[in-house]
């Protein structure tokens, strides 16, 4: 495909993205097939009868190691495929892939949903609406809880959801970008520090966290300069930014969600209950205001003007 058709392909694929989120996908989106083969691996390379360590640590990596190759030869398989059966079959099987890898439409219509869903039904029904998009328990959060939670998923799954897909497809096209897919998709199925996946998920939370190592730092960026462009307080994000990176248990997030509290003048972070256990955080970010669902609404506006940002970087670097 010549550079016109990459870009065109490119840009409808992120529009039909915006606007419909994941709406064509729900029953048959290509990370719940990624989420079974995770899934079926492990019942059968989970050491249930003779656990230790080093059994875990080594079918955990086989697991990981499997399903990421796996992601990436099926992808590649299929492009192949279908550029050999012709144009007819190529264009829209690229452009499904395209579609299906970028997050930013369903992640921004899930953190609504959680909003109108408070507004509308009320607090318990919110947290069950909240309690779909994040890992933390929700039924102890109160509304300003469920604001902040909204907020650090946005900027979180924004660096996971777009800034990476983005940048592993212009580092070695769609077969890598849904390899890193995989990736981030065991690193959310096995990447807990509880005592089934400790050392199980391990190699998937290390592989997550060294893939996600450059978009996080450039999906700060884009928040900052989606800032500067809406005319928000992007010297007081660059600030935050500099100050709270390191202020969470990812050596990622903090990126993301540090620059996007320092421009809404939020304080995001602190303690939350996972799995049962309360997990002490730091905060990131200074109490400037009182959040609100206006800010959720701020945060959802950036994350469209962000990716809007990260796709245009991507094309003129492919252009390079």
């Amino acid at each position: 495909m010549d550079s016109f058709g990459l870009t065109l392909f490119l840009l409808l694929a992120i529009l039909t993205d915006f606007k419909f989120g994941d709406g064509f996908l729900r029953n048959f989106h290509p990370v719940i097939g990624i989420g079974h083969l995770i899934s079926g691996m492990e019942y059968f390379l989970y050491p249930e009868a003779a656990r230790s360590r080093k059994k875990e640590l080594i079918n955990g990596f086989i697991l990981t190691f499997a399903v990421v190759l796996s992601s990436y030869l099926i992808v590649k398989l299929i492009l192949f495929v279908s550029l050999h059966l012709g144009k007819f079959f190529y264009y829209p099987v690229f452009f499904y892939l395209v579609y299906a890898v970028i997050a930013c439409g369903g992640l921004a219509r899930e953190a609504e949903n959680v909003i109108a869903t408070l507004q509308t039904d009320g607090l318990v029904e919110a947290r069950i609406a909240l309690s779909r998009i994040v890992g933390r328990e929700t039924d102890k959060l109160d509304e300003e809880g469920i604001y902040r939670a909204v907020i650090e998923t946005v900027a979180e799954n924004f660096s996971d959801g777009v800034v990476a897909p983005l940048f592993y497809f212009w580092l070695g096209g769609l077969p890598l970008a849904w390899a890193y897919k995989a990736v981030n998709t065991l690193d959310s199925m096995l990447g807990y520090k509880d005592q089934r996946y400790l050392y199980f998920g391990r190699s998937a939370a290390y592989l997550d966290d060294i893939a996600n190592f450059i978009p996080a730092r450039l999906s700060a960026l884009l928040i900052l300069t989606a800032a500067l462009i809406k005319g928000l307080d992007w010297r007081f994000g660059w600030r935050i930014l500099k100050r709270d990176r390191r202020a969470h248990a990812s050596p990622n997030s903090g990126y993301p969600e540090a620059a996007m509290a320092g421009i809404l003048g939020l304080r995001l972070g602190g303690d939350n209950y996972y799995h049962g256990e309360l997990v002490r955080k730091p905060f990131i970010g200074d109490p400037l205001n009182r959040i609100s669902s206006r800010d959720v609404l701020r945060a959802v506006n950036l994350l469209y003007l962000s990716t809007a940002l990260g796709v245009v970087a991507m094309l003129l670097a492919l252009k390079w």
